[in-house]
């Protein structure tokens, strides 16, 4: 086994065995992924790959760049055939979060905006956890909606096996963080929009959230505040102004936008503040429920894991607070 996944699947491990954490599967592979057929791992496309895509030259590949086996932090690129992983509570509570992590449209963060999650929303909230694994840009395909279409199916697919895992699918929500919030915000703007060709029943089914939850999201694509990285990735190195306007996503905001909660650091020097600012302007003025949280500090990226010390920390108990009111408003 080559030593850099070795170390990957040790610290992984340690870190779903940590108390208060659920035991991981009896199927995870050396890279810590659980395997392909597994109850945790999710496969979004019957055939494997997305209608009308091919598979990239290169295998998936799963880098661990911490040395702390209780604080993985890993990632992936070249997903050809996206995924779901799954984190169930103990005792469900009808409440499913789509996650979309960060990574600058460059790789998908898979613990500290994915497995990390887990002691705070999953085991204390009660909410079931799904972490996609989506498609990315520049990696060989030039699809811009990849991700979007796997985001769509992902959705699709939680609400129409929602009574497989004890969900209401009245209440499946999608999470975000950094460019995973670009896509989020995508979602919940253009759940609708068809960004590829039906191919079953679950493909019938609504891929609207029921509310979105933003944490210093990636949502400039034009101004002073927009991610350079993010942006280069996405739409390519010398984007027309009419092209930076369309995935700007406040300026893609509907009535039917889903209910928003935003998450920001005010000393946010990678995705400056702005980004949450100009959506939540986008949001009032369309008429969408939204809440915004501005804190001092907390930089970039700090997930629930970079808050020790900060207000920042209170973000995922005034998340939980906020889905479980929306819960309430739309109690039939």
């Amino acid at each position: 086994m080559h030593p850099t996944r070795l170390r990957s699947s040790l610290l992984l491990m340690a870190f779903l065995l940590a108390p208060g954490l659920p035991a991981a599967t009896a199927s995870t592979g050396a890279d810590g992924e659980p395997a392909a057929g597994s109850a945790q791992r999710i496969a979004l496309w019957p055939a494997g790959l997305a209608p009308g895509d091919k598979p990239l030259a290169r295998a998936p590949q799963v880098v661990e760049r911490s040395t702390d086996p209780a604080l993985p932090d890993r990632y992936i690129t070249h997903v050809s055939e996206p995924w779901l992983v799954v984190y169930r509570p103990a005792r469900p509570n009808g409440t499913a979060l789509l996650v979309t992590p960060g990574g600058g449209y460059q790789r998908v963060v898979l613990d500290k905006e994915g497995s990390a999650l887990v002691p705070a929303f999953v085991e204390q909230g009660g909410v079931t956890l799904f972490v996609l694994r989506y498609r990315l840009p520049g990696e060989g395909r030039e699809d811009r909606d990849a991700a979007l279409a796997d985001a769509q199916r992902a959705l699709r697919l939680i609400r129409a096996r929602a009574g497989e895992w004890q969900l209401d699918p009245r209440r499946i929500g999608v999470i975000g963080f950094s460019a995973g919030g670009h896509l989020a915000a995508r979602l919940g703007n253009g759940f609708d929009h068809p960004a590829y060709p039906a191919t079953d029943a679950i493909d019938r089914v609504s891929a609207r959230p029921d509310f979105q939850l933003l944490v210093y999201p990636v949502i400039d694509m034009a101004g002073a505040d927009a991610h350079p990285g993010s942006r280069e990735r996405l739409l390519g190195p010398q984007p027309e102004p009419a092209l930076q306007r369309r995935y700007s996503m406040q300026h893609q905001v509907r009535a039917d936008t889903p209910p928003t909660f935003l998450v920001h650091a005010g000393d946010d020097d990678a995705v400056p503040v702005g980004n949450s600012l100009a959506f939540y302007a986008g949001l009032r003025q369309a008429g969408v429920p939204a809440e915004l949280h501005v804190f001092p500090r907390g930089g970039h990226g700090f997930g629930t894991r970079g808050t020790a010390g900060l207000t920042t920390a209170a973000w995922p108990r005034l998340a939980l607070d906020w889905i479980a009111a929306q819960a309430k408003e739309n109690a039939p």
